[in-house]
């Protein structure tokens, strides 16, 4: 494995609307002088950045089902093992790491005393086929995505889920997408925003009071992505201003609160997903496949637990 000063690459952001800088970088985002740093490489298969209360990240490197620690130090230790090839990563409402796991196909959470539970298998229904990415709503209810594995089957159902506070299984909230995969929750906590690793729009859908999903429409569409070619959309970041942040074939694709593309980052090896963490929540790690990489944003991080 390579530290961070083995690679600095100078980011060239390509801007997508007016408004934003015309040297490079984006206005208030991405400073033009900004360097995409690679922290660290040699792992497998890299996913479910999260960050922590002292600016350092959790990450997993999903193949070799294993859990690491970023401290703010930049130093990397594996703090959980066998972990059923885990993908994405959130907190539950104490705190606590909660897990989704491609190959155990349930969510498990990782207790501070030591202990990992299993929290839920689905919806007790259909059989999670490989899920990927979860997010915790502010009441304790946990959205969840499960694409499937490739390669995509016609006709083949695969679901974006609720698990409702305290329940053991899930609700259906949506089975229309081709292949569901990141998600987030908009600032003020009524809108669940979804991307999908096949289809070019990112969809978002007005959340109800019992954590059921209503009004499904586009939010955005991702830029750049040649005819036939997978978006490779895949794991979200919201900022404090609720700009979106989504990984994508083209590297990390940003747009305003109302879903107007601002630009984009390129990544040297395929995005996997992305995550504010560091001092004030300002800087921007990604993962990418065998690497984690980070830059220094103008922005930050939203003012909650988490992404």
């Amino acid at each position: 494995m390579r530290s961070a000063i083995a690679l600095a690459v100078i980011v060239s952001v390509f801007i997508g609307c007016a408004g934003t800088a015309s040297n490079g970088g984006l206005s208030g985002v991405i400073a033009p002088e900004a360097k995409l740093e690679l922290v660290r490489e040699g792992f497998q298969f890299t996913e479910g950045p999260l960050p922590m209360a002292d600016g350092g990240l959790y990450f997993t490197d999903l193949r070799a089902s294993k859990v690491h620690r970023l401290d703010p130090r930049g130093n990397i230790s594996t703090v959980y093992e066998n972990t059923g090839e885990t993908n994405g990563l959130a907190y539950d409402l104490n705190g606590e790491v909660l897990g989704i796991e491609a190959a155990g196909k349930r969510i498990r959470r990782f207790g501070a005393d030591g202990r990992v539970s299993e929290v839920s298998r689905g919806d007790g229904i259909h059989q999670m086929l490989q899920p990927n990415d979860l997010i915790v709503d502010t009441k304790g209810g946990i959205y969840f995505t499960d694409p499937g594995p490739r390669p995509v089957v016609a006709g083949r159902k695969v679901y974006v889920y609720y698990l409702p506070p305290g329940a053991k299984n899930a609700l259906v909230a949506d089975d229309r997408m081709i292949r569901p995969n990141g998600l987030t929750i908009s600032l003020d906590g009524k809108v669940l925003i979804v991307a999908d690793t096949v289809d070019q729009t990112i969809w978002q859908y007005d959340i109800q009071v019992d954590g059921k999903l209503a009004n499904r429409r586009p939010f955005a569409r991702m830029q750049n992505i040649a005819a036939g070619e997978d978006s490779g959309g895949d794991g979200l970041a919201i900022d404090f201003e609720g700009r979106i942040f989504v990984t994508s074939v083209t590297g990390i694709q940003m747009f305003d609160r109302e879903g107007r593309y601002l630009g984009n980052i390129p990544v040297p090896r395929k995005s996997t997903n992305v995550a504010f963490s560091g001092p004030d929540k300002s800087v921007l790690y990604i993962t990418a496949r065998e690497g984690v990489y980070k830059i220094q944003t103008l922005t930050s991080g939203p003012d909650r637990r988490g992404k």
